[in-house]
């Protein structure tokens, strides 16, 4: 088993006084994940964020924020992105534990 890091110990800890934090932790993530692959999409389409930005109606930093990770962003604003993107956003269920 390998040795734990930092990161390790602070989901732990936070565990312990939110029980739900390790889901928390891997709807972010997965979030990110997400934006990571628009933004890919976007390099691909050959569309800066600013052309981006404005077909969202938001700023180009805000769209360099969202393509960062400097906000937890609510769905509306991604499925905006996506849009954007000519994409959309598809919903599907977890599989069962």
């Amino acid at each position: 088993m390998p040795a734990k890091d930092f990161l390790d110990e602070l989901v732990e800890e936070r565990t312990r006084t939110n029980p739900d934090f390790p889901e928390l932790v891997e709807a972010s993530l997965r979030t990110r994940r997400l934006l990571r692959s628009l933004a890919d999409r976007r390099r691909e389409l050959g569309l800066s964020q600013t052309q981006v930005a404005a077909r969202m109606r938001t700023s180009q930093s805000a769209l360099a924020r969202l393509e960062a990770g400097g906000a937890d962003p609510r769905v509306s604003t991604v499925e905006r992105y996506a849009h954007a993107l000519g994409e959309e956003l598809a919903h599907q269920r977890a599989a069962s534990a």
